[in-house]
């Protein structure tokens, strides 16, 4: 009888972790690599069910002073199912040349705890799959570093700010309390 019903255990939860994978949204069915690291991340695992704010950064652009109010608005709801997760990008040539180079002014110059992924292409036949998703859900593609798009709980986007938006803007932070 226990025998039983620990093969019938083993195999609910083979099917629940099999349901679970089915029913990952497609913007985060993907394995990202963590910035200047050997480390990879699924999206799935990590962010399904959570609000998100998905930014492309640059680490030598003038709206890098941006890192300091994504790493305050990360902080403020990181504890309500909220995160800030930066793609940093080089598509318009902002990007300082190396992983390690674009980690330092992330890491070391703003102090910043979000989850930062390895650069990537966030436009163009490159486009990191994030980002296509994004651009097939919202029809908009990043037009500068900084773009942000907000994600709700079920994987879809659901408000797109612009380069000179703020990340700490009324607009934003409401629209993140609404769906946290």
């Amino acid at each position: 009888m226990v025998f039983k019903a620990l093969i019938l255990g083993l195999l609910f939860g083979l099917f629940a972790k099999e349901t679970l994978a089915s029913s990952c949204p497609t913007l985060l069915d993907s394995t990202q690599r963590k910035l200047n690291s050997a480390d990879t991340v699924s999206l799935c695992d990590e962010y399904q069910g959570k609000v998100l704010l998905v930014v492309n950064t640059a680490s030598q652009c003038g709206f890098t002073g941006q890192f300091e109010q994504l790493e305050n608005l990360h902080n403020q709801f990181k504890d309500q199912g909220f995160s800030v997760v930066g793609f940093p990008s080089n598509d318009f040539n902002q990007d300082r040349g190396s992983e390690e180079n674009t980690a330092k002014v992330c890491y070391l110059d703003y102090g910043v705890t979000f989850p930062m992924m390895a650069r990537s292409s966030v436009k163009g036949t490159d486009v990191n799959p994030v980002f296509s998703e994004i651009a097939k859900q919202s029809g908009i593609t990043p037009k500068w570093n900084f773009y942000k798009y907000l994600v709700g709980r079920d994987g879809n986007v659901v408000g797109v700010f612009s380069t000179g938006t703020s990340p700490t803007d009324d607009k934003i932070t409401t629209m993140i309390k609404q769906y946290l």
